[in-house]
């Protein structure tokens, strides 16, 4: 058990003020783990930073918004010069517009520009942010959050899932390049996880879920835990998809679920 330790470690975690990214953030707090919080969601991310100092861990809020190279830029060098080093980069920022679903000559570049740039060109950002230093010291860990929808496509999510099977490769090509260095790369695919919809809706999808249920966050956070540990330490280039065994088969393809009607 011992393993699971993240003592004296420090971990970057974007889009650390959402239901997942708060999840990782406490199980490493539990775990030893200083934390740098960032977020756009300023509140958000101090109501987080509130929580990782009541389990006795110090935590340091940076806004950012990982679009933005220079804000990302910013943020890893403040990490840096607070604490000295960075061990774990935990690329979760991310997005998912509900809106809904119209052909694909109606999407704008805008709106296409911010899928891709939210879901992947922000983790890649972050990797190549922290990419020196970690090389310099011949350690490091990525855990960056892809998702099942970059591994079987639904029907009307283009840039979601373009994105996110973009982080799949990416996070194979890291880890390829960088295992020399000691550094392991690994993706979390998850399938529905219980985080901004209705109780409601979470219970109709889990209907479609071999397991009978969605996931929950801590469902992540634990094996992003696992994955930042030494107990991980021949574990590289991986996709370790969570989703209660919806992409082995299941009653229907993954996040399927009866139509919602959408409020007025």
């Amino acid at each position: 058990m011992k393993t699971l330790g993240l003592n004296n470690k420090v971990a970057i975690i974007t889009g650390a003020g959402g239901g997942l990214g708060r999840a990782i953030c406490l199980a490493f707090a539990q775990a030893g783990t200083e934390i740098v919080v960032t977020d756009m969601r300023v509140e958000a991310m101090h109501d987080v930073i509130e929580e990782v100092i009541k389990l006795g861990q110090k935590a340091m809020g940076i806004p950012c918004d990982v679009t933005k190279s220079f804000e990302v830029n910013r943020m890893v060098d403040k990490a840096i010069s607070e604490f000295g080093h960075v061990d774990i980069l935990v690329n979760n920022a991310g997005i998912v517009r509900e809106q809904q679903p119209k052909p694909i000559w109606e999407i704008t570049d805008e709106e296409w520009h911010l899928g891709i740039d939210t879901n992947l060109t922000g983790a890649f950002y972050c990797c190549r942010g922290i990419a020196k230093h970690m090389v310099e010291r011949h350690s490091g860990i990525i855990i960056n959050i892809a998702s099942a929808a970059g591994i079987r496509g639904i029907s009307d999510q283009f840039m979601y899932c373009s994105a996110k099977a973009g982080i799949v490769l990416l996070t194979q090509s890291l880890a390829l390049t960088w295992a020399s260095y000691g550094i392991r790369v690994n993706a979390i695919a998850p399938g529905t996880v219980r985080t901004f919809r209705s109780s409601e809706e979470y219970e109709k999808r889990g209907r479609f879920v071999p397991m009978g249920r969605v996931g929950e966050p801590e469902d992540i956070s634990h094996l992003a835990l696992y994955l930042a540990s030494d107990a991980s330490s021949y574990i590289t280039g991986q996709v370790f998809i969570v989703d209660g065994g919806s992409m082995a088969g299941g009653f229907a393809p993954i996040d399927y679920a009866p139509i919602i009607p959408f409020e007025e």
